[in-house]
């Protein structure tokens, strides 16, 4: 059985090595880490996500979150396919992060059927021509949101290969850390 991390636990410190060779700290002292597992360079579901929290990146800068997101690719295969994006991305073809955070692949990550609208948007989307999945089809994505004392706040298991927070409900999670009397 896969140990899950949740929300209360508190998380040592790390330093991450994102594709642009920066060094993400977390926690980071001085903001909340929004910690997302995807699952491949090129996976069509994660892209699709990604373009959102691309779009309201400001938003996301100006609620106070510094933005990372883990891929179970290479280096060399995240730069070519997200060398766009304007928040950190790191690296874990190892997927030793993934075990560290209980974030699973299963077959229900591309057999329920909540993902499949997504999936064919996502695949039109990248159009032309379908991604190299490698290992990495099976992946379940999940989320965390980590204080400054590395406290997790709140924490997501992706029930499936599209099941994670959107953009609102990151900004809602947020906005209850920051609320008075929290």
């Amino acid at each position: 059985m896969v140990r899950k991390i949740h929300a209360g636990e508190v998380l040592g410190q790390r330093s991450l090595v994102t594709t642009s060779s920066e060094v993400v700290q977390i926690p980071d002292s001085t903001r909340l880490v929004h910690l997302q597992f995807r699952r491949y360079a090129g996976c069509p579901l994660c892209n699709l996500h990604l373009r959102s929290i691309q779009q309201r990146h400001g938003e996301i800068l100006t609620a106070g979150i510094c933005e990372v997101v883990v891929f179970h690719s290479s280096t060399e295969a995240l730069r070519s396919q997200q060398h766009s994006l304007p928040f950190a991305v790191v690296a874990d073809p190892a997927k030793k992060l993934y075990a560290e955070f209980g974030v699973e692949s299963a077959l229900r990550a591309v057999l329920d059927p909540r993902a499949w609208p997504h999936a064919l948007r996502g695949v039109l989307a990248r159009a032309p021509g379908l991604p190299d999945a490698g290992h990495g089809i099976l992946g379940l994505p999940a989320d965390f949101l980590i204080g400054s004392d590395g406290r997790v706040i709140a924490c997501k298991y992706g029930a499936h290969a599209y099941d994670q927070w959107s953009v609102d409900e990151l900004l809602e999670l947020a906005n209850r850390h920051a609320a008075p009397g929290d």
